[in-house]
């Protein structure tokens, strides 16, 4: 599971249109640029909001990528993570890489079983008991979950972090490890990785 799985064709060739398309806008806008009775500025806001898509198209294909060096199970972690968008359910998914992230974590409850959309969903239900915190994720397996994780101190200006955002700065600042967040407010699913995070596409961010 060391090599990267990237050959997501449909997503790479939705990733390959798009950015082809932004580019001939942006080329059509250079070649009006001294046509005075032209107004750009319409035409900058469409493009901007398709600069969003195509970040969110980027976010997806680069997730299965890095999702598929570590773990077999990534279709089956994208798929809970739309039904809880869907659901609006929150969660908070550690995949471990390459750095052991029991020091950067402090540890919830067992759990040691394979990873399935259905136990990761009864996890993430609302009520559960290990819902709150984090599931930890290592190869095929779960681990553990309500597991509770460093907070970022770094302010990100003009967003309101949640609780489960800073949570995933702050272990992906200070390790490798992937983590997966689903907002129980809008249902919209990101992932953090080296410190950064990237919205990615589900039905609740359409």
């Amino acid at each position: 599971m060391d090599t990267p799985n990237c050959d997501f064709s449909p997503m790479k060739q939705q990733l390959a249109e798009g950015i082809q398309q932004i580019t001939n806008e942006l080329q059509h806008s250079l070649g009006v640029l001294d046509n005075e009775s032209y107004c750009l500025l319409g035409k900058l806001e469409g493009i901007k909001e398709k600069f969003i898509n195509i970040e969110s198209v980027a976010a997806s294909f680069y997730l299965n990528c890095y999702l598929a060096a570590f773990t077999d199970k990534y279709a089956e972690l994208s798929l809970c993570v739309q039904r809880l968008s869907d659901r609006r359910h929150g969660a908070l998914i550690v995949v471990e890489r390459r750095d052991a992230l029991d020091s950067f974590i402090q540890k919830g409850t067992d759990v040691g079983a394979t990873l399935t959309p259905a136990l990761l969903e009864a996890i993430f239900y609302p009520g559960n008991p290990l819902h709150d915190g984090a599931v930890l994720i290592r190869s095929n397996q779960i681990v553990s979950a309500a597991n509770v994780l460093p907070l970022t101190a770094t302010v990100i200006r003009g967003k309101k972090l949640g609780t489960r955002h800073r949570a995933a700065l702050g272990l992906t600042e200070q390790s490798d490890a992937l983590v997966l967040v689903v907002s129980e407010e809008t249902g919209r699913v990101s992932f953090a990785l080296n410190g950064k995070l990237y919205p990615i596409i589900t039905t609740a961010s359409l």
